[in-house]
């Protein structure tokens, strides 16, 4: 299944405290997947269950660093 066709498929859900419509939706079909409520047709990222719960404990800790996209990957 190509990502377009994936993607429509999914019920992607967007925070209850996002009143500025400047965020993220989420969905989940096995993996957990994100995207630019913006612009809900372009690229969305897809992880794995574990992957993800590091990233919201990360969230919630303020366990993340903030890279530049100067910095090498």
């Amino acid at each position: 299944m190509k990502d377009q066709e994936l993607a429509s498929t999914l019920t992607w859900r967007k925070s209850s405290a996002s009143g500025s419509g400047n965020c993220v939706e989420v969905a989940q079909s096995g993996r957990v997947f994100v995207h630019d409520s913006k612009n809900p047709q372009g690229v969305f990222l897809g992880f794995g269950a574990a992957r993800w719960i590091e990233f919201i404990d990360g969230v919630r800790g303020e366990g993340l660093t903030a890279v530049s996209r100067s910095q090498p990957r």
